[in-house]
């Protein structure tokens, strides 16, 4: 795989602080005394070494060692030697780290000894500064290290943030298609089913219930409209979601269609609701409602909502416990009350349904600040 610009370019900068520190130290570190044959063999290695930091990405450890043991009578690759235990720190795991540090760090004891028996204070001196170099160009590998795993691991969290934002805003699309669309075409399957059933029915029964079909397929078509236009353009904010009050609305709609609907409101303040709430409550219904349409037949249907401000709202649909519909059952893809629990949940509340004797239950309750 070609190398990178950036790689090419950093490497070099490597490269230029090696041969640019060498030369600050040469005065300090070579011998006086150095012959020309031992000078032109220092030079050699020098070049080498500082030739080595284009390799260092692909062997570091290799790399560091060498140049850790050839430091032990070359004098002037400390340079190309802090930059590769850089790179080991940098890129290597921790324990190849500790590894390569404890070789470098191995001659320290010796010079401390050698300095009890020898006193030389410039010869400590330097010996100390390189160790201390060493340990710094090893810290800063290390920072680095730590550095990058950390942006790696935000970079990975905000990316497994944008999945799950994805993923909800799916199901967020699938439950308010259901909620909006599962309403109005029941009302279409069942008229159309008592169309099929009674083919010899009035004109009049005929008129009223094409009609019905005819104003739920509008409806259908608006709310999907409106739906979609919404997941187009959200910057134009969500669509009017309905409210507490417009249950009566929604009971009527399924009078009209020909079911038995008993409204009992006990909320004093309707129109007080929060809007969460609210909104959950209507949903509660209308999911009860359509599920009485497609499993209860024309069997009447009770539902009641009661509660206020720090008690609470409790919804409760109640409904013959299903039996089909004499036109034959109508399909549902089986999510509702399952989409009713997550809203019912996300709302702070809670929802049950059960089968008692003859009835089905659906209950939910939802928070009302007092």
């Amino acid at each position: 795989m070609r190398r990178k610009l950036t790689n090419w370019l950093v490497d070099a900068a490597f490269c230029l602080f090696a041969v640019v520190f060498s030369i600050l130290i040469a005065d300090s570190v070579l011998p006086a005394d150095l012959s020309d044959t031992a000078r032109a063999v220092e030079d050699t290695l020098w070049a080498l070494a500082c030739a080595a930091v284009f390799v260092r990405r692909r062997w570091p450890v290799a790399l560091a060692v060498v140049l850790v043991l050839a430091g032990t009578w070359a004098h002037l690759l400390t340079g190309p030697t802090l930059v590769a235990l850089f790179t080991v720190a940098a890129h290597r795991p921790p324990r190849v780290t500790a590894w390569v540090a404890a070789i470098t760090m191995a001659p320290a004891p010796l010079v401390v000894v050698r300095q009890v028996l020898e006193p030389e204070p410039d010869r400590f001196a330097r010996g100390a500064v390189y160790f201390f170099l060493i340990l710094g160009s090893i810290g800063w590998g290390l920072y680095i290290r730590s550095r990058r795993q950390l942006i790696a691991s935000l970079r990975e969290r905000a990316e497994r943030a944008a999945v799950d934002a994805r993923r909800q805003a799916r199901e967020d699309m699938a439950r308010e298609m259901h909620d909006v669309l599962a309403h109005r075409l029941s009302l279409l399957s069942v008229h159309a089913g008592a169309l099929e059933f009674h083919p010899g029915a009035p004109p009049a029964e005929v008129q009223r219930a094409a009609g019905v079909i005819r104003e739920s397929a509008h409806q259908a078509l608006q709310d999907l409209r409106e739906v979609i236009g919404v997941l187009r353009r959200p910057e134009n904010g969500d669509r009017p979601q309905p409210v507490l009050t417009d249950l009566e609305r929604l009971a009527a709609e399924s009078r009209a269609a020909g079911m038995s609907v008993a409204l009992d409101q006990r909320v004093g303040a309707p129109d007080e609701a929060p809007p969460v709430a609210g909104r959950t409550a209507y949903r509660i219904v209308q999911e009860g409602l359509t599920n009485a349409r497609k499993h209860a037949g024309d069997a009447p249907v009770t539902v009641t909502v009661s509660g206020g401000p720090g008690a609470g709202l409790t919804v409760e649909v109640c409904n013959p416990a299903p039996g089909g519909s004499p036109r034959g059952p109508i399909p549902g893809a089986g999510q509702g009350l399952i989409g009713l629990a997550e809203r019912a949940s996300l709302a702070g509340g809670r929802l049950e349904h059960r089968q008692a004797g003859d009835r089905f239950l659906l209950t939910a309750w939802l928070p009302w600040p007092g």
